[in-house]
């Protein structure tokens, strides 16, 4: 935090009447929003910090709080803002992590996990507001070509065809996963979803990071919770969430497994190229050590025979994640400039 943003942070502090609070780091995550927790009074809040121009706007994170609370779901009330200036004081929610509580207690994985499927089904039950992106398929598969921009790039030094790629994607989506929008969340995964313990019903599961909100399909946050990036999830549990959620929907297996696929590799695409981004431009080359695991997924999901031709195109066009693949990514951390 540079001399100036750390005063801004300050008088923002001073006038929702927290400047006396101490103040603690919390983690962060892929995006320029950093965290502080504070404490004042026996009192706690968060300090978010979004500096202007870097792609995240607090007011979309306020106005789907907004919504989100209206619907009885437990995301951060916000106490305080300063929009202009890209700062908001939230409601703290607490440490129950999701990651954290199944990597304390691994028995307790499919209890948090049909719980998250339950916010997701009372979500998406509800109308969307309005004015949001609402993207189709073409725009999904262009965004998934970061897997070549970045990824591909950094290992072999060019993008290849890329127009045959976003075509082939592009067709796929259309085919299996471009049916009726609902409001999704997008980064619906363990470490941005938290156990309440004190509250009741759907209130129990706390929501974080939402503010990229937009349209999509039901099953994309399905894909993004049980598909995590971060961390393994018990194959039994993906199968039987999966199944409460599309016999809750009342969606045929077979269709519902094509659009699972399908939406799966579209997202580890996406992944993949920004995870490698992170390394070359934000100098963030921790995020490469799960990569194999994004790999991993995706080559499940291209297993569905309904994949068969995107499969083939990804083979030919994407490089496996060896060892040295890796190191030559991390070799080029920082080597472009921030946009």
């Amino acid at each position: 935090m540079t001399d100036l943003r750390k005063t801004q942070a300050e008088a923002f502090l001073q006038r929702a009447g927290w400047g006396a609070a101490t103040r603690r780091h919390l983690a962060g995550d892929a995006s320029d929003r950093s965290y502080q927790r504070l404490t004042l009074n026996g009192r706690s809040a968060v300090l978010m910090d979004a500096p202007p121009g870097r792609g995240d706007d607090p007011r979309d994170f306020a106005r789907i709080a907004g919504h989100l609370r209206a619907l009885g779901l437990s995301a951060p009330e916000v106490k305080a803002s300063d929009f202009d200036h890209g700062f908001l004081l939230l409601e703290d929610l607490g440490d129950g992590i999701f990651a954290r509580l199944v990597s304390q207690a691994p028995a307790r994985e499919p209890a948090l996990y049909y719980a998250a499927a339950e916010v997701l089904l009372h979500l998406q039950a509800a109308p969307a507001p309005e004015n949001l992106p609402d993207p189709g398929a073409a725009d999904w598969a262009r965004a998934a070509a970061f897997a070549l921009d970045w990824y591909r790039h950094a290992i072999l030094g060019d993008s290849g065809d890329r127009e045959l790629f976003v075509d082939c994607l592009t067709r796929s989506l259309r085919r299996l996963a471009d049916g009726p929008r609902v409001l999704i969340l997008r980064d619906y995964h363990a470490e941005n979803l938290l156990w309440l313990d004190d509250r009741s019903g759907l209130a129990r599961v706390g929501l974080l990071d939402f503010q990229l909100a937009q349209m999509g399909q039901p099953a994309y946050d399905l894909v993004s919770l049980l598909q995590d990036a971060r961390r393994n999830v018990a194959p039994e549990t993906e199968t039987a969430v999966c199944a409460t959620f599309r016999k809750a929907l009342d969606i045929p297996a077979d269709h519902f497994s094509a659009t699972y696929a399908a939406l799966g590799a579209q997202r580890a695409l996406r992944i993949l190229g920004i995870f490698a981004r992170l390394c070359l431009v934000a100098g963030k080359p921790a995020y490469l050590r799960l990569v194999p695991r994004v790999w991993g997924q995706l080559q499940r999901n291209l297993a569905h025979p309904e994949l068969t031709e995107l499969a083939e195109v990804c083979a030919r066009l994407l490089p496996e994640p060896t060892p040295e693949a890796l190191v030559r990514i991390e070799g080029q951390c920082r080597a472009f400039p921030m946009p």
